[in-house]
């Protein structure tokens, strides 16, 4: 604690990396949380783009594991969250690890998507939980549907869905919000079904909306952000978790 009593958070720099470093990434800075180091924040992209799949989703599509886009194989990639696929292309990822929250599984995941809504609204973005039934199960495309775990404009557009994990008191939150998905490519993994793309009425960069969000987690959690990079001896660590 600093002299203004607020927890100070590490900041990780954005970073492109495949999907299998990147959730490497996330098991990773929450196995060292539960042994004492700090909450973080960090977002990501994945490169090459990716399917990731809920940790218990076992049911999707034999053809996802030959598709090719823009001469990539495009990468399967198993979560350690739950819910289903996400196509991760044209997306941005958040990711935050904390002990710091109390309440049930559903007021802490609220409470982590404040921020969300927050640094969402200071780009003139409203977003609300949306209202979709159970029967989401049955749709092996997370950005399918909206249910009151996802967060959509006042249009009901998916903007963002996340997923968490929980280690005890430690939870690992991370979501994939939906900037400029390529049409084609949804089309290509998830088949007729109807695509939605956020319109937002400025031009926002990835730069602009992860500024907005940082500044959001700083007010709704309270806290400093300290930012670090992960150095040479942490990525020894995570590769070798890959």
């Amino acid at each position: 604690m600093d002299a203004d009593n607020k927890q100070v958070w590490r900041l990780i720099p954005l970073l492109e990396a495949p999907g299998q470093v990147q959730m490497a990434i996330d098991c990773w800075l929450l196995e060292q949380h539960i042994l004492g180091h700090p909450s973080s924040l960090r977002f990501y992209t994945w490169s090459p783009p990716a399917i990731s799949l809920g940790y218990h989703q076992r049911e999707y599509p034999a053809y996802w594991q030959g598709i090719i886009w823009q001469g990539e194989k495009l990468e399967l990639v198993r979560r350690p969250t739950g819910g289903r696929a996400v196509l991760h292309q044209g997306d941005l990822t958040y990711g935050v690890v904390t002990s710091r929250l109390n309440g049930s599984r559903i007021q802490m995941y609220e409470k982590i998507c404040e921020f969300l809504i927050q640094g969402w609204r200071s780009l003139d973005v409203e977003l609300h939980y949306g209202t979709a039934g159970r029967g989401y199960i049955h749709n092996p495309n997370c950005f399918g549907t909206a249910t009151s775990a996802d967060l959509v404009t006042v249009d009901n557009c998916k903007l963002i869905g996340s997923a968490q994990l929980r280690r005890g008191k430690a939870i690992l939150q991370h979501g994939s919000i939906r900037l400029q998905p390529n049409a084609e490519l949804f089309a290509t993994v998830f088949g007729a079904e109807s695509f939605t793309s956020v319109q937002f009425t400025q031009n926002l960069t990835r730069e602009t909306i992860i500024a907005a969000l940082v500044a959001a987690a700083i007010d709704c959690f309270g806290i400093q952000l300290i930012l670090q990079p992960l150095s040479e001896d942490e990525w020894k660590q995570i590769l070798a978790k890959k």
